[in-house]
Formats: C-alpha cells, structure tokens, sequence
C-alpha cells in the first residue's frame, strides 16, 4: 500500500484480485466527497459469482473490511459493485413477486 489516502482502493484491487479468476479485468474507481469515501468495482462477468458470494456473504465481508481499513484512516468508506456488460441477471425490480409465481404455479 503505497500512500495512506489510498490504502482503502489499493487494499480492495489486491483482495479481489486474489479471489477472480481474471485478476486483470478487475478496476476500481475512488471518489471522495462529503459522505466520504466511494470505491466503485468492475469484474469480469465470470467472476460476479465469487465477488458477491451466496446469498452476499463475501460481498458483505469485503465491505466490513473495507469499512475497518477506512476506519483506521478516519474515513468511511462504501462499496459499490458495479454489474458487467451483458449480465443476465434479472433487475430486483422486475422480479417477480411471491404471490406472482404462486400464482404460475397453480394449475
């Protein structure tokens, strides 16, 4: 980690680079304003999976730690996973709801 501003997004690239399968697709991109700190991530497609974990459990973990490195900077510091050109991924908001699928399923 080369200069302490930048501890938190060099910290970020060298733990997701150790989990992807394509370390040289991964970028982050950091911002800082008045809510504090925004590092934004780009994986390759593939390596979504790994990156957010089941349920978003290692998504969750990095960005713990995250908020632990940022801390000892006095920083907050967010993470945003930005999802890769050609996901297919449904949006949340055009899922469909409990009662919609019971519904599909009734005969």
């Amino acid at each position: 980690m080369k200069t302490e501003n930048n501890a938190d997004q060099e910290f970020l690239e060298m733990l997701i680079k150790s989990i992807v399968l394509k370390p040289e697709a991964v970028h982050t991109d950091r911002r800082v304003d008045e809510m504090g700190v925004l590092l934004t991530l780009k994986v390759d497609a593939e390596d979504m999976g790994s990156v957010i974990g089941r349920q978003g459990t290692t998504a969750k973990a990095i960005r713990t730690l995250l908020r632990i490195v940022g801390a000892k900077n006095n920083a907050r510091v967010n993470l945003k996973i930005e999802e890769p050109e050609g996901s297919t991924r449904v949006p949340r908001d055009a899922a469909k709801g409990v009662d919609e699928m019971i519904s599909d399923l009734k005969i």
